[in-house]
């Protein structure tokens, strides 16, 4: 069975940061392109940031964090990151792992696209 898995999340001051991991579970699963949406109470799910997977690797932002935060990944280990620097209030959320997934399940490899993590909670305090 396939899983997404984040954590890193937490609570953290104003101004501080956390590294949001996603790691990709189950039968010779890989992460294909991924991406970190974020749902703050009240509000539409939207996107942080996205990232592919073959070289060259291509990230792309939301306005809203470019330049404070990093998406990264470690194909050897199945993980994408996030990293969230010079955070604010407002970027308080759950934080979830989107990820387009090849896996091998009955003899074959497999594809499926928007398979979600269970989501991290990240608190900004001011």
């Amino acid at each position: 069975q396939v899983q997404l898995v984040e954590s890193g999340g937490g609570l953290v001051q104003a101004g501080g940061s956390l590294r949001l991991s996603c790691v990709a579970s189950g039968s010779s699963v890989s992460i294909n392109s991924a991406g970190w949406y974020r749902q703050a109470p009240g509000k539409q799910r939207e996107l942080a940031a996205t990232i592919t997977r073959t070289s060259p690797v291509s990230t792309n932002y939301a306005d809203s964090v470019k330049g404070r935060f990093t998406i990264s990944r470690d194909n050897a280990k199945n993980t994408v990151y996030l990293q969230m620097n010079n955070l604010k209030p407002e970027d308080t959320a759950v934080y979830y792992c989107n990820a387009d997934i090849t896996y091998y399940n009955n003899g074959a490899f497999r594809r499926k696209s928007d398979y979600w993590g269970q989501g991290t909670q990240v608190t900004v305090s001011s």
